[in-house]
């Protein structure tokens, strides 16, 4: 693991560069977008391929020996390893239909996987000025305030965020809405607010007792999510409850009194 000064220098960097990126996000929000489509639903507009640039650009030119993942490159040129080295994932645009629609649940999202382990984490909604932070070992922080996951204990007092993703296949849209119907009488509410980073760090600042979804982008939308998470004193897992793995595209984050909770919940609609 590097130094806990360099990690604090990467966070750093990474903050500089989410902040590069929120102004050209937030400029781009209240104006016309040219989209694109990569699938049925899923969009891609011409800032979230510029953002990854600036971003890119930015951290290549401090640290040219970091590997890089981002979501717009990897659509374009395939999938990219995960190795040990020091590797810098990206969501230049978490949230494009939100972006498009011009609903302000948008964010950009920079992790920094050492050794395969999410370590620095950094997602920021330029619209709504928010700034989530966090280094391994260092606590989590919003606006560079600690924050710290809701203390609820039982599942009919939670709120949920769940998202069905862009496939609309039926068998997928199927097991997502009889997730939802399962699980609705046993909770408080289930919300879907289209970014799964802001979903994390909902659930890292106490607003959202418990997020879950199974099938997603990448790892760019969970892997700075994930440091925020467990360093404001939560728990990252599969929903199954196998220990959480950064490539499957499956993810559950919560306080430690809900996991076993949901888990079973998710169980009996299986």
């Amino acid at each position: 693991m590097a130094h806990v000064d360099s990690l604090q220098e990467f966070l750093e960097s990474a903050i500089v560069a989410a902040e590069k990126t929120g102004d050209v996000i937030k400029e781009a929000f209240y104006e016309t977008k040219h989209v694109e489509y990569k699938g049925q639903v899923d969009l891609v507009t011409e800032t979230d391929k510029h953002c990854e640039e600036i971003i890119f650009k930015y951290l290549k030119q401090i640290y040219p020996t970091h590997k890089f993942i981002g979501e717009e490159t990897t659509a374009a040129q395939g999938a990219s390893e995960l190795t040990d080295e020091p590797t810098w994932i990206v969501d230049p645009v978490d949230g494009t239909t939100n972006f498009v629609h011009g609903f302000p649940f948008v964010c950009v999202s920079i992790g920094l996987t050492i050794q395969k382990v999410p370590t620095v984490g950094v997602v920021y909604n330029p619209i709504m000025n928010e700034l989530f932070t966090a280094i391994s070992g260092k606590g989590a922080f919003l606006n560079r305030k600690p924050i710290k996951v809701s203390s609820q204990s039982e599942l009919i007092s939670s709120l949920i965020v769940s998202e069905c993703g862009s496939n609309r296949n039926k068998s997928i849209v199927d097991a997502y809405t009889k997730r939802v119907n399962s699980l609705l009488p046993k909770v408080r509410s289930i919300r879907a607010c289209g970014s799964l980073a802001l979903n994390l760090c909902g659930v890292a600042c106490g607003r959202l007792d418990i997020c879950f979804q199974l099938g997603f982008g990448g790892s760019w939308d969970v892997a700075a999510g994930a440091v925020i998470v467990r360093e404001a004193g939560g728990v990252m897992y599969d929903p199954s409850g196998a220990e959480f793995d950064l490539t499957a595209l499956r993810v559950a984050a919560s306080n430690p009194s809900l996991k076993d909770k949901l888990v079973e919940a998710l169980r009996q609609v299986e």
